[in-house]
């Protein structure tokens, strides 16, 4: 019988109070409201091409702005991935996808390295789509990477329309992040040659 990979995590404090729960082989079921409906769209993709199942409830302070959701479902969501992954045995590890979206297109590299890292390479024309503010895109893929031990490259190739820009993203990292997970059956421990990741 095979182990479920899942992490459940609950957070609070004087900002936002969340419940996040991740199965990593899933089939993309989702049940997403964060107060914030166009990042509920995002991690709605993410989910979908990642496969994973995903149910996210958060509720912040989203009348001063939107900053502290964002990131601390970031946050959460990092902390499920590692939890999720335990040892991390077998996973592939290395996850790369480029996505279009109209005349956007963008590429997400990744390695589940255990070494927390984000480059992220995106200009946006726009400061907001609806009550989301385009810089906490950035804010939200750092703090995932820097609480899942995620190596993460976000790369704009082309684009204008802020909107297109962002769904090519969590598209891309969704694709990536379903191809790291996934488990390579001949490796018996952790795909190194370290025999770690850390």
């Amino acid at each position: 019988m095979e182990e479920v990979r899942t992490g459940v995590v609950q957070r609070k404090t004087a900002e936002t109070d969340i419940r996040l729960e991740l199965t990593l082989d899933g089939s993309g079921q989702h049940q997403i409201d964060t107060g914030v409906p166009f990042f509920d769209h995002m991690l709605t993709l993410f989910t979908v091409h990642s496969l994973c199942d995903l149910k996210v409830i958060a509720r912040g302070d989203v009348a001063v702005d939107d900053h502290h959701t964002v990131e601390d479902v970031g946050i959460c969501l990092g902390q499920a991935i590692k939890m999720a992954l335990k040892e991390k045995k077998g996973i592939t590890r290395y996850g790369e996808a480029t996505i279009p979206m109209d005349e956007a297109l963008v590429r997400v590299v990744l390695d589940l390295s255990g070494r927390p890292l984000l480059v992220y390479n995106v200009a946006f024309q726009r400061e907001r789509i609806g009550n989301f503010a385009t810089e906490n895109g950035k804010e939200f893929f750092q703090a995932v990477a820097n609480f899942a031990g995620m190596n993460l490259h976000i790369d704009l190739i082309r684009g204008e329309n802020a909107h297109h820009i962002t769904e090519a993203i969590f598209k891309a990292f969704g694709r990536a992040f379903k191809a790291a997970v996934r488990i390579e059956p001949r490796i018996q421990g952790v795909w190194s040659s370290k025999k770690a990741l850390e």
